[in-house]
């Protein structure tokens, strides 16, 4: 199959971040049984996700991982001109569908070079690393990485995430982690605001901390300026509290991301966010004793990528490239946790990450040439 028909296929299984993705799971692993690949599933506690790894050629150290995402994110509320579920070529040498180009061009580049891996007399090992919900979260990779590690005898040297980067080595990528924080405050009437603790006014104060926290982080200097915004990012993008104008709010509850670059953690942020909290629970239990200020996960923390120039992967990845210019990104992907399993990691997959999540997503025809020829090249490389 080429990597247009596979590409096709894999878009139509509408599979979103967080639901099962069985049914694209079982399709690629039907054609790696075409093949006569062997395969293995990673599953969730529940048994309705898995993940899915591979290897192609002999079990020795210093393979490649080609890793890849099998979730994409919702088109609801989305003005398409066609099918987002139906790859759809208008002549302007693009392909138009939901995850055309985050990040199922990667995959079915992976797919459509298999024929040929599988002719090559492979010196070192090629795997393959599926994975799911990487959309809301980067929640099934560590199983994954952690499943290569356990059951492989042989290490793998290099991981290759393919998310969209026009076909560039990027070296660099920003963590994330999104926080969940509760004030519980007293209810009364609105007249009584000196006399009771209303928790919008304090969550707005913790807010405003917030803020402040990332304002000072930049007069600091504390930036990369391989990324943009050179620097750690803090925002709050839900909030949800109070009953009416006229009553003192009892509780409200605000969600914030933290993005940091390489040399910060949001564990650091959040530890001195804990402790101005408890500041603020001293001075206002003397008003209302049972005041309490609550931050949890709203799901694991993901961690950045900072892999140094000099490593032997980014060497490798350039000589498989068009354009070799190094790079770095401040979207969150699964590099990271590659890294931390062990492995040399980078991000590098064809496609415009600008299109990603968006209405008439998009990839070029010339990345998907520039795709396949990456894999003609990384075949010839562990020949």
């Amino acid at each position: 199959m080429s990597v247009e028909e596979i590409l096709t296929k894999l878009v139509s299984f509408q599979v979103l971040g967080g639901e099962s993705n069985l049914s694209i799971l079982e399709w690629i692993e039907g054609y790696l049984d075409q093949h006569g690949v062997e395969h293995h599933r990673v599953p969730n506690p529940e048994g309705n996700k898995a993940n899915l790894h591979c290897r192609i050629g002999p079990a020795v150290d210093g393979g490649v991982i080609l890793s890849g995402h099998m979730d994409v994110v919702p088109v609801k509320g989305q003005a398409w001109d066609t099918d987002p579920w139906v790859l759809t070529d208008k002549g302007d040498g693009r392909l138009y569908s939901r995850g055309s180009c985050d990040m199922k061009g990667f995959v079915a580049c992976c797919l459509a070079a298999l024929p040929n891996m599988l002719k090559a007399e492979l010196k070192q090992p090629i795997y393959f690393a599926f994975s799911y919900d990487e959309e809301i979260g980067c929640l099934g990779a560590p199983d994954l990485v952690k499943a290569i590690n356990e059951h492989y005898v042989e290490k793998p040297k290099f991981a290759i995430i393919g998310e969209p980067t026009m076909m560039r080595p990027v070296t660099g990528q920003k963590g994330i982690c999104i926080f969940e924080t509760t004030v519980a405050g007293s209810e009364g009437h609105s007249s009584r605001i000196k006399q009771e603790v209303s928790a919008i006014h304090e969550s707005m104060r913790l807010i405003l901390w917030l803020e402040n926290k990332m304002n000072s982080l930049i007069a600091a200097g504390r930036t990369d300026d391989r990324f943009t915004p050179n620097h750690t990012s803090i925002h709050i993008g839900l909030i949800k509290g109070g009953l009416a104008p006229n009553v003192i709010a009892q509780s409200c509850t605000f969600c914030w991301d933290v993005r940091t670059i390489p040399s910060e953690t949001p564990q650091e942020i959040k530890a001195e966010f804990d402790l101005y909290c408890r500041e603020r629970e001293a001075e206002l239990r003397k008003i209302y004793p049972d005041f309490k200020i609550t931050t949890g996960n709203v799901h694991p923390a993901v961690p950045g990528l900072n892999t140094a120039d000099d490593l032997e992967i980014v060497a490798f990845v350039q000589g498989l490239v068009e354009n070799p210019t190094l790079d770095a990104v401040s979207y969150a992907a699964e590099a990271g946790q590659f890294a931390e399993g062990g492995f040399q990691a980078i991000i590098c997959g064809p496609g415009d990450i600008a299109q990603a999540h968006r209405a008439n997503e998009f990839i070029d025809k010339d990345q998907l040439r520039q795709g396949m020829a990456f894999m003609d090249k990384l075949i010839e490389r562990v020949c």
